[in-house]
């Protein structure tokens, strides 16, 4: 469901403040990272390292290219 958040001025930056039914249906707590990702439609606020998705990607290509190799690796 749709949440009106206000920017506010915080220091020399730009903050929002998330309501706390949305921080505790999520369980988001004080101090965890979230990144902010622009798309299309707008700003994407998630947990996960979109870097971290593509290193994925890039890993099972590989890992599947090389999967003999890898599996003489291993014994």
């Amino acid at each position: 469901m749709p949440k009106k958040i206000t920017v506010r001025k915080m220091g020399g930056s730009l903050g929002v403040t998330l309501p706390k039914e949305m921080t505790d249906r999520m369980q988001i707590q004080d101090g965890d990272v979230l990144y902010a990702v622009e798309t299309d439609s707008g700003v994407l606020l998630t947990p996960h390292d979109p870097a971290f998705g593509r290193a994925m990607q890039l890993y099972q290509r590989g890992s599947r290219k090389y999967r003999n190799a890898l599996r003489e690796l291993a014994e």
